[in-house]
């Protein structure tokens, strides 16, 4: 079995992705590395099709774009997507989040619920 390279996280963030005139839909990315993520969605994609990924990592800031993520698997309502094409600045915001993630494991924090924020 083909061991990662890059390490995953646990996360939930919403996501969109369109590919030209095949399908686009939206999702959330419920891991993330350095080279992909795996994401939970409705829409069923192909292996092998090319995707602009939209991440948003945060309220705060404009989504993380994905210029080309290819899937590779799809199964059930998943999908894994290796990152093809950055923009050198994505790539910057990308690494950002990851080391974040590295230092601070993801956590969801429900607004409204006062117990999520002790």
């Amino acid at each position: 079995m083909e061991q990662r390279q890059n390490p995953r996280f646990p996360v939930r963030f919403r996501s969109s992705f369109t590919s030209l005139n095949i399908v686009g839909g939206d999702g959330s990315i419920i891991d993330l590395s350095l080279r992909g993520c795996r994401v939970d969605s409705p829409t069923a994609v192909r292996p092998g099709t090319s995707l602009e990924v939209r991440i948003q990592t945060s309220e705060d800031e404009p989504p993380l774009k994905i210029r080309e993520a290819v899937v590779r698997w799809s199964r059930d309502r998943q999908f894994g997507l290796e990152f093809v094409t950055l923009e050198p600045e994505e790539w910057a915001r990308l690494q950002h989040t990851v080391t974040q993630l590295e230092r601070h494991p993801y956590q969801e924090n429900p607004a409204g619920d006062p117990s999520a924020a002790a």
